[in-house]
């Protein structure tokens, strides 16, 4: 029996949100401890972000997935369309206002935490190479979801998917949002984590274009990968 759709989107506000609050406060107390060492503000930053997002993927994920992600959604929904598997139109849309609203949320109280107040950031990103490092991230995290499910190694997506942002942190010019909901919750953090506002709609594009790239990689090395789509995340039905 798949999880009701009220306790999947509980599931998908609680997560997305708790990681945003990883994501901004640990930027928060990157930016505070090391003021002047932006090198190891990312790294502080980076490694929160893996063991958050790899315990979140593990408490959340029986429920609804663990998609956390509209992209991961909307992905899910068009692999698996055609074998009749994966999320609904509709299911895409709930998913994605509970990932969005719960990253919102959860910036908002990663300021309420450490006591910064709500600002807008002002950070801009929205160099050319931070937008091809938008493509390159989101698109790797699409094929690699889908291939460890296809391949039946669901069970390891968390550490796998952890490892592969924390990685993207580093390799990728943009610092791999790779996320819509991440994308948007972060406008509300001025400090090392945040967004500008006029950054936002430029990342978002990139990472559609990253998620048409991940799904073309997705069916060219799997292409019965669709037929596995009830799993991403993490397998969720019982």
């Amino acid at each position: 029996m798949t999880s009701s759709l009220s306790r999947r989107l509980l599931a998908e506000f609680l997560g997305t949100g708790l990681l945003l609050a990883v994501v901004v406060g640990s930027g928060i107390a990157a930016q505070q401890l090391s003021p002047n060492d932006v090198g190891l503000q990312l790294l502080e930053n980076s490694m929160a972000t893996v063991f958050g997002l790899t315990v979140l993927i593990l408490w959340f994920g029986p429920v609804s997935g663990a998609h956390f992600n509209p992209v991961v959604s909307i992905a899910d929904w068009l692999l698996g369309r055609r074998a009749g598997t994966g999320l609904s139109p509709t299911d895409v849309a709930a998913y994605s206002a509970a990932q969005i609203s719960g990253a919102i949320g959860g910036a908002v109280l990663a300021n309420v935490m450490f006591e910064t107040g709500t600002h807008l950031s002002t950070h801009d990103r929205a160099s050319g190479g931070h937008l091809v490092g938008e493509v390159v991230a989101t698109a790797g995290l699409v094929a690699l979801i889908f291939a460890l499910v296809r391949s039946n190694r669901g069970a390891i997506a968390a550490p796998a998917v952890g490892a592969y942002i924390g990685a993207a942190y580093w390799f990728t010019s943009s610092t791999s949002f790779a996320n819509p909901a991440v994308t948007i919750g972060r406008i509300f953090s001025d400090t090392f984590a945040g967004i500008a506002p006029a950054s936002v709609a430029p990342f978002i594009g990139m990472q559609l274009l990253g998620l048409i790239v991940g799904v073309g990689l997705t069916l060219a090395l799997y292409p019965d990968a669709g037929a596995k789509a009830d799993d991403v995340v993490v397998p969720h039905t019982h």
